[in-house]
């Protein structure tokens, strides 16, 4: 199958959230705006009773084969049915879909390694209903790493958000606070900045890219009076990247590493915790914001947000950056299968 035939595999997410209200309004949105083709796995009567809510009107096509959503894509919206799982309210978190869940992403996941697909769009889980029903992942960037690591070689996922203005990767991602100075080593602050560069330049044709590394501490440790992670740990990493004739700068203070000016002289930054790089991210491109997960074996996006219960059926979820992580898992895709 010629890839530029293969879809998207778009996951359901929460089906109590607003990945149903917003996976039917980016469909809708392909009459106005360019949306690459996806397939839904999930729940069809999920989709259709969400739509009734809002007051659309989508037709909804059950496929068995994703190659088969394309051809479809213009009249009906494509779904994989997985169904069969329970009723579910808008709004109102349920354990029970917790298979529901988990089946839509690792079904996703095998059409495209099974090349029936061009990348994985996960819309948004609840992760509360999930660790209640025995989830064994911090996150969705966890679990899709545990499902593509081959026997006894386990891959090492990154997280960075995308945007057409800044990008950020947290060196430690679903972790407590208090845990991160420990898990800090100037080999996972050097293995993130080499998955970092490499996927820029194969997924984001930026061919020597630009990446600004903060400190963990205040001022970036003010020469180890307010802590020595920057003397003992990132300054080292970033050294070991220098030698790999990498461009990379740092460790920056954190605190001034997101000014307009300071931005325009990276690529992409990498913090050195959760917050550290999604407080600014989405403070200052929220909507337009995308989710990647780099150094899988395939390609994933997703919104930058999450599950939004208490928006869920009310029609007032915005669709807009699920419309911005399938453009760029499009454009990704196609960039890949261009060099390959």
């Amino acid at each position: 199958m010629a890839h530029a035939a293969r879809p998207l595999a778009l996951t359901l997410g929460d089906p109590a959230g607003i990945g149903p209200d917003i996976t039917l309004r980016a469909w809708a949105a392909r009459i106005d705006e360019t949306i690459p083709p996806f397939v839904l796995i999930g729940d069809p009567a999920v989709l259709d009773g969400r739509a009734q809510a809002l007051g659309l009107a989508v037709p909804i096509v059950e496929l068995s084969e994703a190659g088969d959503g394309p051809g479809l894509f213009s009249q009906a919206l494509p779904v994989i049915s997985i169904g069969g799982q329970g009723h579910f309210v808008a709004g109102r978190p349920d354990r029970s879909a917790a298979p529901l869940v988990t089946q839509s992403i690792e079904r996703a996941v095998g059409l495209v390694r099974e090349g029936a697909a061009g990348a994985v769009v996960t819309n948004p889980i609840a992760k509360a209903v999930l660790y209640d029903s025995g989830f064994a992942f911090p996150g969705h960037t966890e679990y899709l790493a545990a499902l593509a690591s081959p026997p006894g070689k386990p891959l090492h996922p990154v997280m960075m958000l995308a945007s057409p203005s800044l990008r950020v990767v947290p060196v430690t991602i679903h972790v407590p606070l208090k845990d991160v100075p420990g898990m800090l080593t100037p080999e996972l602050v050097l293995t993130t900045i080499t998955i970092t560069a490499e996927s820029l330049a194969r997924y984001f044709g930026v061919t020597r890219p630009r990446l600004a590394v903060s400190g963990l501490n205040p001022h970036a440790g003010e020469e180890g009076n307010l802590g020595r992670e920057e003397i003992d740990i990132i300054g080292p990493a970033i050294e070991a990247a220098r030698a790999m004739d990498l461009d990379v700068s740092g460790p920056h203070p954190a605190d001034t590493l997101f000014l307009e000016s300071i931005r325009a002289t990276y690529d992409a930054a990498i913090c050195m915790y959760h917050d550290q790089a999604l407080v600014p991210f989405k403070a200052l491109a929220f909507e337009e914001g995308v989710n990647v997960t780099l150094g899988l074996p395939f390609i994933r996006t997703s919104p930058d947000h999450g599950t939004a219960f208490s928006l869920a059926g009310t029609g007032q979820a915005s669709p807009r950056s699920l419309i911005e992580a399938l453009r760029l898992a499009a454009a990704m895709s196609a960039r890949a299968e261009a060099q390959a």
